[in-house]
């Protein structure tokens, strides 16, 4: 009895771990690929396809933003979400990651 009346308090909480386990890892994604992006948009290569080259599928459909400032190559990568499951529901918002290089003319 006392099984049934704390089941539905672990499911939870798994749950809870899980989005938290899925929000870090956009993060540590979001961080790669704008990393990859400066990387590349410093030596004259696409920065977009860089970013996307080495994302998963869900989180392809971000945005990236990529350019010159003075003598650093910058990159931007936002990445939606997703709630409990890859390619189902997206939170509202965005997380993001920021890189910069210096640029090799």
């Amino acid at each position: 009895m006392e099984f049934a009346g704390i089941f539905p308090m672990i499911l939870v909480a798994l749950a809870v771990v899980w989005q938290c386990v899925l929000v870090g890892y956009t993060y540590s994604l979001a961080g790669h690929a704008a990393d990859r992006a400066a990387r590349a948009g410093a030596v004259g290569r696409d920065c977009a396809a860089a970013a996307r080259a080495d994302l998963p599928g869900e989180w392809r459909t971000g945005s990236i933003d990529c350019g010159r400032e003075g003598d650093v190559y910058k990159a931007t990568v936002k990445l939606k979400v997703p709630v409990l499951v890859p390619n189902a529901v997206d939170w509202p918002w965005a997380v993001g990651g920021t890189a910069g290089v210096a640029r090799e003319d």
